[in-house]
């Protein structure tokens, strides 16, 4: 299964390809620190799941998922947010995100159940 982990909290994104790595020992991830890496990273790799952070230098994460879902429906768009607000929310389903959490709330339990489904239909 191919990740890309779109993140530009340095700390935040070593400790989700951390537990990722952990939990789903054969995933391959890769990472992106702003929207332009990000969109390079989505061609070179086409992942099947994507965290995708709503604030990003260079591109706004909305954008950039629904760029991508654009050009692939079927890729799971995680986003990940400090900001738990409703229109955030909004926005990312509108955007074509298939789940929002927030960053701050989100165990690392809610994130494994989400991924767990997914990483088990790839060999």
């Amino acid at each position: 299964m191919q990740t890309l982990i779109v993140e530009d909290n340095t700390l935040f994104r070593e400790y989700l390809v951390e537990l990722l790595c952990e939990q789903f020992p054969a995933m391959h991830i890769a990472e992106a620190r702003d929207g332009d890496e990000a969109w390079s990273e989505f061609l070179a790799h086409r992942p099947d799941l994507i965290f995708m952070d709503i604030r990003l230098p260079g591109s706004n994460g909305l954008e950039l998922t629904r760029s991508i879902k654009n050009s692939e429906p079927g890729v799971v768009v995680i986003i990940l947010t400090s900001y738990d607000l409703p229109e955030y929310q909004e926005a990312a389903r509108q955007n074509g995100a298939s789940f929002f959490l927030t960053k701050g709330k989100a165990s690392q339990e809610e994130i494994l159940d989400l991924v767990r489904p997914l990483a088990h239909s790839y060999p």
